[in-house]
């Protein structure tokens, strides 16, 4: 489905060619002053110096042939040259029409569905997910969803942390606490035991345990180095350790993943690389582009482009080691082979960008990646205390992830407790559901690259540009609805869109037309706050057409029925939204 603006241009065309100027002028945008118009051309302003002519005789020459449209219910020209457009009520009221009968609600699918790696999340295996984490799952899942809404393949990738220096670490504190299991006795010959020597409560104490004494211990630190050098050379036991370390982990990772409504297609991590890295390295060899720097391996990735210097990438150590570059760069060898993306998006610390610009080049100048394949590195900014720094514990600690998640639930318990309009069967799980909406859309609204201050008690507001409030407006309308269908029987068929009879139902018709735009807008833009803003401005849309039309009363029931078909399919719009972002409405609020 075309979006309207497009049939605008496609509307104003004629009048530019009639007057003799070039079609390429004819450009349309949303007016930013809708109190004078809605859409606006300014084609003639940047024709003037074409044809020599003053921007406002062009513009008076164009709305002279374009007044006649019956797309237009006013085209004026207004000094300097600018072109303001009105739609029709019937003709935006049949577009409208059309959007409710498409299932994507006028979105148009790309005619290159194309397959996409999202890699987001990046979580430690042995720890528990905290704040630092909130970011890179709640962006990269929102960028999965619209992604996959567009009709793109998606697949989404955690990347965990499980192959590192923490592993040796945990080996080694379990041999101080329990020498007698058999995975560190040489002699044993037998089959290990299938279940895991430690819960995840045990596991989560003794990584920080391992960490403190290894900067303490030098001999310890020692143990966990080639206690990690052993398990990535394949050592039996403790290979069999690091299954139970990841089976323990990924139980409790996919449990706190899930409360933030985050799934993943895969769970592979840093260890899935690894049997890339020889064959990686010895390419890069082959094609020159590795060479030897004060005993390490690296590639250059300077362009003669490039307005300041970057440093070459490390991809071997003096002592042979891989690092995270080598890691990444094996991780995109073995998702080449394995789905062949068209488009790479990783969600990532915005610290992270010398990394991934060097992961890019090298990928690229290697020939593991086509040269025209789109490779975004969406780095997000930092989640502030409201002191401005970074978000801590009132004891200046990082806070685990469920606890911030549990601590914003109970306070909307309250607030929906004090309210008295959930049922009580309702209040936990209504809980759960604003609070997350709050958390997400309080991260999500922000443009991902800006670091943000996060406030609780503005989040979780039912008022402003919050998810509560988008959440009570679509509350509202499934209360209306409900009413309505007590009245008029479940069997009632929704009647077509009418023409607008006032400016809050047309401007609530305007808001849904922009529904495609935006979606397309996010994905190419990589940004979800699109999706937030344009939710933010329907909702107040519907509110104002609320607070003008008293829906349930009104007494003509053709215009009644209009209503109910126009708040119904915002609703649909509404609700789209919130499942791209990984939220949902509560029944009662």
């Amino acid at each position: 489905m075309k979006k309207i603006m497009d049939l605008i241009v496609e509307e104003l065309t004629p009048a530019f060619t009639g007057c003799g100027y070039d079609e390429k002028y004819v450009r349309v945008t949303r007016s930013n002053r809708p109190d004078l118009c809605e859409y606006q051309c300014n084609g003639a302003m940047m024709a003037a110096k074409a044809y020599g002519k003053k921007p406002i005789d062009i513009a008076r020459e164009v709305v002279s042939l374009a007044s006649g449209s019956p797309m237009f219910l006013s085209v004026e020209a207004v000094m300097p040259g600018f072109i303001n457009l009105k739609i029709s009520p019937e003709c935006l009221a049949e577009y409208v029409e059309n959007i409710a009968g498409e299932e994507k609600l006028g979105l148009t699918e790309p005619e290159k569905k194309e397959t996409i790696i999202v890699d987001y999340g990046g979580a430690n295996v042995a720890k528990p997910l905290h704040v630092g984490h909130l970011r890179s799952a709640v962006i990269g899942e929102s960028i999965k969803r619209i992604s996959r809404f567009m009709g793109h393949h998606v697949i989404g990738d955690v990347h965990l942390g499980d192959w590192g220096l923490q592993m040796g670490l945990i080996i080694e504190e379990l041999r101080d606490r329990q020498p007698e299991l058999p995975y560190f006795d040489e002699s044993y010959e037998g089959k290990y035991p299938s279940e895991p020597p430690f819960t995840i409560s045990e596991l989560e104490d003794i990584y920080p345990a391992a960490s403190a004494k290894s900067k303490k211990d030098e001999a310890f630190r020692e143990r966990a180095q080639q206690a990690t050098f052993r398990l990535q050379s394949g050592y039996p036991p403790f290979r069999a350790i690091w299954k139970h370390i990841m089976s323990v982990s990924l139980a409790d990772l996919r449990k706190n993943y899930g409360k933030l409504n985050v799934t993943f297609d895969l769970w592979k991590g840093e260890s899935d690389a690894q049997p890339y890295i020889p064959g990686l390295i010895a390419d890069l060899r082959e094609k020159g582009l590795a060479y030897e720097s004060e005993g390490a391996l690296v590639v250059d990735i300077a362009q003669e482009t490039d307005s300041k210097e970057y440093p070459p990438c490390i991809v071997q150590k003096s002592d042979g080691a891989a690092l995270y570059a080598t890691s990444d760069l094996a991780t995109i060898v073995e998702r080449e082979k394995d789905f062949h993306p068209d488009r790479y998006i990783y969600v990532v610390d915005k610290r992270q960008e010398l990394h991934f610009i060097q992961v890019f080049r090298v990928a690229k100048k290697a020939g593991l990646v086509r040269e025209d394949t789109p490779m975004i590195f969406l780095g997000f900014g930092t989640m502030n205390g409201k002191d401005g720094g970074p978000f801590k514990t009132r004891d200046g600690g990082v806070m685990r992830l469920e606890y911030l998640i549990q601590s914003i639930n109970e306070e909307v318990y309250k607030k929906i407790q004090e309210k008295q309009k959930v049922p009580d069967d309702e209040l936990q799980r209504t809980a759960e559901m604003i609070g997350l909406a709050a958390l997400k859309y309080g991260d999500l609204s922000n443009q991902a690259t800006k670091d943000y201050v996060f406030d609780v008690d503005r989040f979780i507001s039912f008022e402003g540009n919050t998810g509560p409030h988008i959440q009570y407006m679509i509350v509202r309308i499934k209360s209306i609805l409900e009413k309505y269908y007590e009245q008029k029987g479940q069997e009632t068929e929704l009647v077509p869109i009418r023409p607008a009879q006032s400016d809050t139902e047309k401007a609530l018709q305007l808001a849904i037309c922009r529904f495609g735009e935006t979606v397309e807008t996010a994905f190419y833009e990589t940004a979800p706050h699109r999706i937030c803003q344009y939710m933010s401005e329907t909702a107040d849309a519907f509110n104002n057409f609320y607070q003008e039309n008293k829906i349930l009363s009104e007494p003509d029931e053709d215009k009644k029925a209009a209503y109910i078909s126009l708040i119904t399919l915002t609703k649909r719009v509404l609700d789209t939204c919130m499942d791209l972002l990984g939220m949902e409405s509560p029944e009662h609020m």
